[in-house]
């Protein structure tokens, strides 16, 4: 009994070990009037992928780029709250100094320049290293993406598929902590999807960088994620595991298409069903 007693006072001890990035009841303003993130929190454990959801205008894009230190290029700004990154709140600092610290962002459209070559690209994306392991790394890089290797002309004759992984490339580059991940299946066929996400994966498994998803392809996100968050309306409204929000009935009816048989309308079940369960 007194050996009982004793352990579950060790566990009761043990420090809960603290997130890589915390998010805690951030507001932000546009244009000092448009308030977008309303209170949000969030939490992403290191070496996790963790799944952003919510339809356009929910504000995810607006969540990274606060996170990233973006927002000041689009007249944004985080009025209340605080975001802390391994330890040290990062919000108010330069985005140079975010990528720094170890977090890179793979903008939604990919953004690489077009007219500069894959591998110069890619030599971008270490902009902020001073040592001498960029060659190395970019090997790495032609490993989980053969295809650009082959690329040696300007990346903007680069397909789709092969543009995201440029993207995606260029942020290992940096040799980030955390990548933060925005929209990267638009505009990819369902079998570039599935590819471009078994490679993430892959990426998290591999190097251990943790992932910030944010994603309209609901299905797609959390068959690598371990956990996700649906926001609306610039705030959360419901997170859990990756299993628990693939079996949420109202998940299963506005992000993964499992209306049933009989079609039913979208707009008079988001004001009822959503109010109700979510909010």
């Amino acid at each position: 009994m007194q050996t009982t007693l004793q352990s579950e006072a060790k566990v009761a001890a043990t420090p809960a070990i603290p997130p890589l990035l915390a998010v805690r009841n951030i507001e932000v303003v546009y244009d000092d009037v448009i308030l977008v993130l309303r209170g949000l929190s969030m939490e992403v454990p290191k070496g996790a992928i963790v799944a952003l959801l919510g339809a356009n205008g929910a504000g995810k894009s607006t969540t990274l780029k606060a996170i990233s230190g973006l927002l000041e290029t689009e007249d944004g700004e985080v009025t209340r709250g605080e975001i802390v990154f391994d330890g040290e709140r990062i919000h108010g600092i330069d985005p140079d100094k975010i990528v720094r610290r170890g977090i890179f962002q793979v903008m939604e459209g990919r953004r690489i320049v077009s007219d500069m070559t894959s591998l110069e690209n890619l030599r971008l994306g270490a902009f902020t290293r001073k040592d001498n392991e960029v060659g190395q790394d970019i090997e790495m890089v032609y490993d989980y993406f053969p295809r650009l290797k082959e690329r040696t002309g300007l990346a903007g004759y680069l397909s789709g598929g092969e543009q995201q992984m440029l993207a995606i490339g260029r942020a290992l580059m940096a040799r980030p902590k955390m990548i933060l991940m925005d929209e990267p299946s638009m505009g990819l066929s369902p079998l570039l999807v599935k590819e471009v996400f078994a490679i993430i994966k892959k990426i998290n498994r591999d190097l251990g960088v943790t992932i910030l998803l944010v994603e309209q392809n609901a299905r797609a996100a959390l068959s690598v994620a371990s956990h996700g968050y649906i926001m609306e309306q610039g705030k959360v409204v419901l997170d859990g595991t990756a299993d628990e929000l693939r079996d949420n009935e109202d998940v299963k009816e506005f992000y993964l298409g499992g209306a049933g048989d009989q079609r039913k309308s979208f707009k008079n079940l988001k004001s009822f069903k959503r109010r109700k369960r979510w909010l």
